[in-house]
């Protein structure tokens, strides 16, 4: 296959963008890379459909030889083009179909870099993740192009790193005060507990209803929420946690399986019964199934950096924020002057 830049592959739509993936020969999901929910096609197009369908879509890509490359974006107008993503997701970043080595890469990124001007004054990727070196290929690569780069830490993501552990070597690990509220609170039997594998459309109404009634913000999109849950379950990866009291569900925990690695989607506990730690003992519950039942080696929960997180994991990573300018481009010089402007305060703050 010959090279293709943005301009022969440029996607207004994403079904066809979507089709000419999996028809291409390169669909990330047949590769030997661990490519994960998201980045999968599918993601993005429900992602975009119930969540950003506002903003038109735009998929930069570039080919050879098998080896691909595409960064699935959105278009903001004036502000330019932005990540297509949210607060459901964990990362943002490149995906690379076929087996593209690190060098290989980045000529296709730097193929779309170049290719971007004519498109757009102004890019804003986040959350990017850096374990892998996206946030990293991303910056040098735009950089070397001639954009004017700038990185930010955004966010954090806790994550626990099993490491071979069974769970009960990893549960012995675990501070004292949490250990002893799942004996305690597990002992008295008034919490049942059950993890689902198929999507139960009376489980996800005893989902949403827990949610109302928890501590969490009205939740942002839970049509989308439901169909990802019903999609995961189709593909086997779904892992929904349901914790009930007396017959009435009391705390319900989404989460999904998969390249071995569990993800938290999303929690919550009916306040009324916080006394029983419903929630607490559902999590201990899950934590033991995919360890002990999926053999995960990653357990990833998400982004944020609420203090409970840290009882149950063990590592933290950052999360960055990634502003790309066209210097050239007249849109982009406001944009620019307040970039001066920020560091010429930093500076003077330092003095």
């Amino acid at each position: 296959m010959g090279f293709m830049t943005l301009n022969d592959e440029y996607h207004d739509n994403l079904a066809p963008g979507i089709a000419h993936w999996d028809s291409g020969g390169c669909d990330p999901d047949r590769t030997g890379n661990r490519i994960g929910l998201f980045d999968r096609a599918l993601w993005f197009d429900g992602l975009h459909r119930h969540c950003l369908a506002k903003q038109a879509p735009h998929i930069a890509y570039s080919a050879e030889d098998g080896d691909a490359a595409k960064l699935y974006l959105i278009d903001a107008g004036r502000a330019g083009m932005l990540a297509m993503a949210n607060w459901y997701s964990f990362i943002w970043r490149p995906v690379f179909g076929g087996n593209p080595d690190s060098a290989r890469r980045r000529m296709l990124l730097d193929r779309i870099a170049r290719e971007l001007p004519r498109r757009t004054h102004r890019l804003v990727l986040a959350p990017v993740p850096d374990e892998d070196g996206s946030a990293s290929l991303i910056a040098d690569t735009f950089s070397a192009a001639g954009w004017l780069v700038s990185r930010e830490q955004s966010d954090e993501n806790h994550v626990l790193h099993v490491g071979g552990r069974s769970f009960d070597a990893y549960w012995a690990t675990r501070p004292g005060q949490l250990r002893s509220t799942v004996k305690r609170k597990g002992a008295k039997g008034v919490v049942d507990l059950r993890i689902e594998t198929n999507f139960n459309a009376a489980s996800w109404l005893d989902y949403e209803t827990i949610y109302a009634r928890s501590w969490k913000p009205e939740e942002g999109n839970p049509d989308f929420l439901r169909w990802l849950a019903a999609r995961e379950a189709e593909a086997g990866r779904l892992r929904m946690g349901i914790a009930s009291i007396d017959g009435v569900a009391v705390a319900a925990q989404f989460w999904t399986v998969e390249n071995g690695t569990a993800y938290i989607h999303k929690l919550a506990h009916d306040e009324r019964h916080l006394h029983a730690s419903p929630g607490t003992l559902l999590t201990h519950a899950l934590f033991a199934h995919v360890i002990d039942t999926d053999h995960v080696d990653l357990v990833d929960f998400g982004t944020g950096s609420d203090a409970y997180k840290r009882d149950w994991m063990e590592d933290v990573r950052p999360r960055y924020r990634l502003e790309m300018l066209w210097p050239r481009a007249p849109l982009a010089w406001p944009y620019m002057a307040r970039r001066r402007m920020a560091g010429l305060a930093a500076r003077m703050a330092k003095d």
